[in-house]
């Protein structure tokens, strides 16, 4: 159960799970954009799509595990405008996990393409369905580009609780206990 002074094994383990693996498998998907076809980006693409579904259900749960226990307590306050950002942001990266790789799937189902997840299951396709081809590639073209946008914000935000507020924020997410310093 997280607390105000420490979060739980839990939140930190899925944080950082996710963080890891979103970040890589952004980098993954750029790495893919570049490459010419082929049996190599072939090959690769499957590992794509199957560590993405990994990806899902990890995220899934982390969803899950977050609406159960809220969003960790601010340790310091902030302007009105940082803590909007900073929800905002917490929002759109907890909800990119989900809509990165749903894309990705439907990027693939809706042109006809099963799934196959790492060779332990097989999603089968829709189709042909266009418009849902485009669209999600729309969104994970573009998704992906955001979210780098918005992890870029996170990782300045966690340098500013560190450097500027010393709140303990970063020690927190390492899953220590802290000393909260709410100011009146």
């Amino acid at each position: 159960m997280d607390q105000r002074d420490k979060l739980s094994g839990m939140t930190v383990g899925l944080h950082w799970l996710l963080a890891f693996g979103m970040i890589g498998m952004l980098v993954f998907g750029l790495v893919l954009e570049d490459m010419p076809k082929g049996d190599s980006k072939a090959a690769l693409m499957w590992w794509h799509k199957g560590l993405g579904v990994a990806v899902l259900a990890f995220a899934l749960w982390r969803l899950g595990w977050r609406m159960t226990q809220g969003f960790p307590a601010a340790l310091s306050h902030a302007p009105a405008w940082q803590e909007k950002i900073a929800g905002l942001t917490h929002w759109f990266l907890l909800l990119g996990t989900l809509f990165m790789p749903i894309s990705g799937l439907l990027m693939s189902l809706s042109r006809n393409r099963a799934v196959d997840v790492l060779g332990l299951f097989t999603i089968p396709p829709f189709g042909e369905i266009e418009v849902l081809h485009e669209v999600a590639e729309a969104v994970h073209g573009l998704g992906g580009k955001l979210l780098i946008a918005a992890i870029i914000l996170h990782v300045v935000g966690a340098v500013k609780h560190e450097a500027v507020d010393k709140d303990g924020t970063m020690a927190r997410m390492a899953g220590r206990r802290v000393e909260p310093r709410i100011e009146a």
